[in-house]
């Protein structure tokens, strides 16, 4: 079974930046996609950020130029380099990655929290 761990949420001022990393269980070219969700409190599920195995990837609009998605495949690592953060930023951001068309697997989450 596949396990994917975020990490590197916390508390930021807005304007600040954060880190977030994916570690999966195996080899991230394993994957043919993976990517970055986040969930606010109240709010349905949407999606953040994606890579493809290729390495070309897609951002949602309100995050465009602020976040960028990357990975190193020697520590089956995918990550998310958030700036210029806002309030509206704020929620647990989850990792997938997808196997194939149809097989799917999530992370934990780690808590993303804006505030000044």
């Amino acid at each position: 079974q596949v396990q994917l761990v975020e990490s590197g949420g916390g508390l930021v001022q807005p304007g600040g930046s954060l880190r977030l990393s994916c570690a999966a269980s195996e080899s991230i070219f394993s994957f043919n996609n993976m990517g970055w969700y986040r969930q606010a409190p109240g709010k349905q599920r949407e999606l953040v950020a994606t890579v493809t195995k290729g390495g070309f990837t897609s951002y949602a609009d309100s995050v465009k130029g602020r976040f960028t998605i990357s990975r190193d495949a020697a520590e089956n690592t995918v990550y998310l380099q958030m700036n210029s953060l806002k309030a509206e930023d704020t929620a647990v951001y989850y990792c997938n990655a997808k196997k194939g068309i149809l097989v799917s697997f999530w992370g934990q989450g780690t808590q993303v929290t804006v505030s000044s």
